[in-house]
């Protein structure tokens, strides 16, 4: 029988120090799983640094990278996330030819807003869950975006 692949969240606590982030990339590379997105950031007053990586596989294929990356040295503590406030960002940039108020209130319908417009393009900027920045992305082509840039998934558990 083949276990279904699930998108899952998976947060790891590290020490920030260099070549931690190589060495988990490492860890699954090396294995065959891939990181469909991979956000790193420091933790306020603190040497730490939280890792969040979205991955796919079975319940069994989290369970052993889980038990993987407890076995890193700098890595303090390893998280699937259960029930999560999970949260990306797009900054999308468009000529200044297209209609301002239409895509402000699309921004605006997705926690998003304008935050630039210069002489020949207009940036705006949301920050939802995944699937719904997957949606403005969608909706959105129609203003003819010049350039797409998305930031990787952060989450907390409740």
């Amino acid at each position: 029988m083949i276990e279904a692949s699930e998108r899952r969240v998976i947060s790891v606590i590290v020490v920030n120090e260099s070549s931690v982030l190589s060495r988990i990339t490492d860890l699954f590379s090396a294995r065959g799983y891939n990181i469909t997105s991979l956000t790193v950031a420091p933790i306020p007053e603190s040497k730490y640094s939280r890792l969040t990586i979205v991955t796919s596989g079975s319940v069994r294929v989290i369970e052993q990278i889980t038990k993987q990356l407890h076995k890193l040295i700098p890595v303090l503590r390893v998280y699937e996330h259960a029930d999560l406030v999970e949260k990306e960002m797009a900054m999308i940039k468009f000529p200044v030819s297209e209609n301002i108020t239409d895509i402000n209130t699309l921004c605006e319908a997705y926690n998003g807003k304008i935050v630039n417009v210069g002489e020949n393009v207009i940036i705006a900027m949301v920050a939802d869950e995944p699937k719904r920045v997957e949606n403005f992305l969608s909706i959105i082509k129609r203003y003819n975006p010049k350039e797409i840039v998305r930031s990787g998934a952060v989450a907390l558990e409740r």
